[in-house]
């Protein structure tokens, strides 16, 4: 007997051992519960116009962090009947709902069904939050030890709140606050009890009740839970009976925002943030608000699409994107394939069922004729076979238009001149086809949308409205020893002409002889200045605009001539804000020191206009007064139909390889380029005038639409005179004089045959009288 004894006394210290042993091996690496208090996890960065409308999000996880104060009480009361009845009053392990588990998992393992866990919500979140998934013994050790540890470093309240927050919910969300957007489009507060209780079924497997592939399961466990809230007492029955007849009806798929059509400029904003927040960007809950409009960028969006689809059909029908040979339903496959530009929801894929342009929709949609203006259009191009796979849209009319997808692309950049705000940018014909962004990325040639760099450096430097340039042939040697002789493009030379009429008729061989004048140098020296580019090769061919820059660069630097010379720095991101609601980031750096002070009837805070000075107020107004003139008489006279004070330039590069426009009214700028992306040829005559222009009429009917017509205001000191019948502007001191004609009989011997009289301002004594060029007044 002692032997035994001694063996179980043995028996029972080296177990007593091992498990001392375990469990400190099982817990030696035990995570602290109270680093709780302060956690809070990673959360969506949210994306928001000027207007407070979402558009977008950034995030590695869907989540949206929603305060304990602000989760309906219904929502949380579905969650707790679903998940945890008794959470308010146990200590973090459940022991009664543990033993009800292991009892129903003896019928649920006989019948082959998923095992109950038993574990509270506070088990639930030491799990999710401190633990791994490990389905062991030993984790489910730590999780009841853990739980019980979060009871008394939190409240039932945070337990609960980072349970809600935390909580995988299926359809790309973590936590109620992005699943309630993500399935229905809501905020928490705007869900119905049906919905909230739906919510709450999904903890236990989202897979197993989603809303379209298991609609019935889905519902079933819906109404589970509405009734357990019943049951409770929570909600009365006849709430319950109610909220069960309730259909489950859901988004499609879950949006990142509902306004789409900001989709490159979205990229854009995350972009610059990842370079400034890095990863954090993802996962800080930052609120972002940007420098976008909806409503201009929904029309430049449209603006340039319907522009480069414009251009696209001039040039011709490229054919079928696909054939089939066969017309069984296997085309539909091949047809459901190709992609369409998600911002054409009209488009629809078809089949051509014969040579007379007869086509049938994918999914049985329809069956019809392409109209014939179509038909013609693309008879004189590659022609249409049965077999042929297009696009065709519903016609008003009847029947069917046929659509391609453009082979060229642009971009279209709108910006606010005094503040440097980019209230619209579009990057290309389609985000979802190509995510290049040409606005901020595409580094083109910029023609002769360069020459107001040009001309402003030259009336910075000596020259004014009244210098008079000679338009005529001139060659240069190159630094490569070959002969460059710049050419007009109508081929013409024009003689002596002021500054401009070189610049509304675009004249190449007189702004190279300007730019001689002037100097390269000092051309240089103020395109960088004003944003242009950041190096320049010091060749006169620059002068011509055969740097190169991006639209999003040059429309920037057109604002100073809008804001009387100031550069501002073009910007989309105004305001950046952590969790807490701390700014971390602000756009206007300046200082107002009396703005938040209360009223006590002195004169309200002045602030110093934004930017660097980097021309003459005046010079900024003669280009702007000169860019006028390009649109009432010269290269972009179309524009003049707008019937607004607006002003703009024209630019077209060698082999018309890129087109521009850049226009302007007081309050706005807008720039628009097109452009192959591997830098063919547009085609003869595809000149800034042909496509662009178009483009930016279509923005600014809209943009315009509403506002009060306002002129661009000269600068108080400017003075003005008329040169060959147009009122120009010009700096104090270098307007032209008007001479006095002498009062009294002149002697004869001071008259010159055939010449108007000397005034006396031009004769000193001891000196001979000047003579004056009779022809001076004439060019």
């Amino acid at each position: 007997m002692a032997i035994a004894g001694v063996a179980v006394l043995s028996i029972i210290a080296v177990a007593g051992f091992a498990i001392a042993i375990y469990a400190a091996w099982l817990f030696h690496d035990m995570p602290d519960a109270g680093e709780l208090q302060d956690y809070r996890p990673a959360t969506a960065t949210r994306v928001y116009a000027w207007d407070g409308t979402l558009i977008g999000e950034y995030s590695k996880e869907r989540r949206i962090f929603i305060p304990y104060d602000q989760i309906p009480p219904q929502l949380a009361q579905a969650f707790l009947a679903a998940e945890d009845r008794n959470f308010f009053s146990h200590g973090g392990v459940d022991v009664g709902g543990l033993s009800r588990a292991m009892i129903n998992n003896v019928g649920n393992a006989i019948r082959g069904r998923r095992l109950e866990g038993g574990s509270t919500i506070t088990q639930q979140v030491a799990k999710n939050v401190l633990l791994t998934s490990d389905a062991t013994v030993g984790r489910k050790f730590k999780e009841a030890i853990l739980a019980s540890r979060l009871e008394q470093s939190l409240t039932k309240q945070q337990i609960l709140e980072l349970y809600l927050n935390e909580i995988w919910l299926g359809y790309r969300s973590f936590g109620v606050g992005v699943a309630a957007y993500n399935y229905f489009g809501k905020s928490l507060p705007e869900l119905t009890l049906a919905q909230c209780a739906y919510l709450a079924s999904l903890p236990k497997g989202p897979d197993n009740y989603h809303p379209t592939r298991n609609k019935a399961k889905a519902m079933a466990r819906r109404n589970w839970v509405l009734g357990q809230m019943a049951e409770q007492g929570w909600i009365t029955k006849a709430q319950a009976q109610q909220a069960m007849a309730e259909d489950l009806v859901v988004q499609p798929g879950p949006k990142r925002a509902a306004y789409r059509d900001a989709d490159y400029f979205v990229e854009e904003v995350r972009q610059r943030g990842m370079a400034t927040l890095g990863p954090r960007l993802n996962e800080g809950g930052y609120y972002m608000r940007t420098t976008l409009d909806p409503r201009l960028q929904t029309t430049a969006r449209i603006a340039l699409m319907d522009g480069l689809e414009r251009y696209d059909r001039r040039h011709g029908w490229r054919g079928a994107w696909g054939h089939v040979e066969s017309t069984d339903l296997k085309w539909e496959k091949t047809a459901l394939a190709r992609p369409i530009p998600s911002e054409r929801t009209a488009w629809r894929p078809a089949l051509v069922t014969s040579n007379g342009g007869q086509v049938r929709l994918v999914k049985s949609e329809g069956e019809g004729q392409i109209v014939g203006e179509d038909m013609a259009w693309a008879k004189a191009g590659k022609g249409l076979k049965a077999g042929d796979l297009v696009f065709v849209e519903k016609a008003a009319s009847g029947g069917y238009r046929l659509r391609q997808v453009p082979a060229v692309n642009g971009a279209l950049v709108a910006m606010e001149p005094y503040t440097g705000r980019i209230v619209a940018l579009v990057g290309g014909y389609s985000y979802s086809l190509s995510n290049f962004n040409r606005a901020t990325q595409a580094k083109r040639q910029p023609g002769s949308s360069f020459k107001p760099f040009v001309y402003a450096t030259a009336l910075e430097n000596g020259y004014t409205p009244a210098s008079v340039i000679v338009d005529s042939p001139i060659t240069l040697r190159g630094a490569n020893g070959q002969d460059w002789s710049p050419e007009n493009y109508d081929k013409e030379f024009y003689g002596a002409q002021p500054l401009r009429k070189g610049l509304e008729k675009s004249i190449n061989a007189m702004t190279v002889r300007l730019a001689q004048g002037v100097g390269m140098k000092k051309i240089i020296d103020f395109s960088k200045r004003a944003g242009v580019v950041k190096e320049m090769d010091p060749v006169l061919a620059m002068a011509l605009g055969a740097g190169e820059t991006t639209p999003f660069k040059l429309t920037a630097a057109y604002a100073p001539f809008v804001n009387g010379g100031r550069r501002v720095d073009p910007h989309l991101i105004e305001l950046v804000q952590d969790r807490e609601g701390k700014v971390i980031f602000r756009a206007d750096k300046r200082d107002c020191e009396r703005c938040t002070a209360g009223f006590n009837g002195d004169e309200s805070p002045r602030f110093a206009a934004p930017g660097e000075q980097i021309m003459d107020p005046v010079t900024a107004y003669q280009i702007t007064s000169m860019l006028q003139g390009v649109v009432q008489r010269g290269t972009a006279a179309a524009v003049s139909s707008l019937g607004r004070p607006l002003a703009g330039k024209t630019g077209t590069t060698n082999e018309y390889r890129s087109a521009w426009f850049v226009g302007y009214s007081p309050n706005l700028i807008v720039g628009v380029f097109f452009g192959f992306d591997d830098n063919r040829s547009l085609g003869e005559g595809e000149t800034g005038a042909a496509g662009p222009v178009p483009v930016f009429m279509d923005f600014m009917k809209v943009a315009l639409e509403g506002q009060p017509v306002v002129d661009f205001k000269p600068p108080k000191n400017a003075k003005f005179a008329l040169v060959r019948g147009v009122r120009e502007a010009f700096r104090p001191g270098t307007e032209p004089k008007v001479e006095v004609a002498p009062i009294g009989p002149i002697p004869y011997n001071e008259l010159t045959p055939g010449l108007p009289p000397v005034p006396q301002s031009q004769t000193q004594p001891g000196k001979p009288p000047q003579k004056v060029d009779p022809l001076s007044g004439l060019y």
